[in-house]
């Protein structure tokens, strides 16, 4: 802009304004990883779409990849991290949360229970059928899914009765589409109705195969140990969150409609909060649903940025 023009614009606020306000709604929007896709929910929070579970990218042996993360909130704020059991490493809260239920004290496996590790898995699909957004069929996405969704897949990969045939559902060729059928059941989010269809090729083209797998995403990088802090790191944040220390204060404080919104989001996924639930100690995990995520990413960004 030269001087004159400058001069001539003096005082205008209009396209300051709307500079700021491209700013804001990034900020909104920057925690979205667009590479994920999410089923959208009609009015009765029911949905349907029709995926299909895609092979391990070039370089990788498995088509999906198992991560274990914490979020939870303390006197001194949030601590939502990766745990680092998922590779192997040792995990401060896993440890307190071992103590704690090994205290035989009830009050204290209620507050170890809260702590847990939460089981996510993430795999490449590709959207067969997304009766809420069309345009998403025929794309190559992310997608986050828990405990639940797995176990049909184990199902699918090992059936329980001899007269049932076993089923890669991520095979290209001889692989199957999963219909995924959301409902709300006495209030609770529920995928029981999930279903795979009947084994079929996704594509009887060759070259349309090779150009889906192409646009697959690589998965070891959310288990790649920079997706993971160290274990004193952990242990530092650990300590403020728990006991209020100075730099959690107001991140406590300015959460507590977050805190609501989590509490209320865990009930849909999991159930009542006084419902039994496994223990930490053991390797039984509650599932993990994509609303509590979205929304644990969204205070994470806020957690970092105070």
């Amino acid at each position: 802009m030269s001087f004159s023009s400058m001069k001539k614009n003096a005082g205008r606020t209009d396209a300051i304004v709307a500079e700021l306000q491209k700013i804001q709604t990034a900020e909104k929007t920057s925690y979205k990883d667009d590479r994920f896709w999410k089923p959208e929910m009609d009015k009765s929070d029911n949905g349907y779409a029709v995926i299909r579970f895609l092979p391990p990218v070039e370089g990788e042996d498995t088509p999906w990849v198992r991560i274990f993360n914490h979020g939870f909130k303390g006197k001194g704020g949030w601590f939502i991290e990766n745990c680092p059991t998922t590779i192997g490493g040792k995990c401060p809260l896993c440890e307190a949360n071992s103590e704690l239920w090994n205290s035989g004290n009830e009050a204290d496996k209620d507050i170890a229970r809260s702590r847990k590790r939460r089981l996510q898995y993430i795999s490449n699909i590709m959207v067969v059928e997304d009766p809420k957004n069309p345009a998403n069929e025929g794309k190559v996405f992310l997608y986050k899914f828990g405990k639940k969704i797995f176990d049909k897949v184990m199902e699918s990969l090992q059936p329980e009765f001899s007269d049932e045939e076993a089923v890669n559902p991520f095979d290209f060729w001889k692989g199957a589409n999963f219909k995924l059928k959301i409902r709300k059941v006495a209030g609770f989010t529920n995928y029981d109705k999930s279903e795979f269809a009947d084994p079929s090729a996704l594509s009887d083209d060759d070259s349309v195969l090779e150009e889906i797998w192409g646009k697959q995403y690589k998965l070891q990088e959310f288990i790649a140990p920079d997706q993971f802090k160290p274990y004193g790191e952990l242990k530092e944040k650990l300590d403020r969150v728990l006991t209020g220390g100075a730099r959690g204060g107001d991140v406590a404080e300015s959460a507590e409609d977050i805190d609501r919104v989590v509490r209320d989001t865990k009930r849909e996924q999991f159930g009542s909060p006084s419902a039994p639930v496994s223990p930490v100690v053991e390797e039984k995990e509650v599932d993990s649903g994509d609303d509590e995520d979205d929304a644990l990413s969204y205070f994470k960004k806020l957690a970092d940025e105070s």
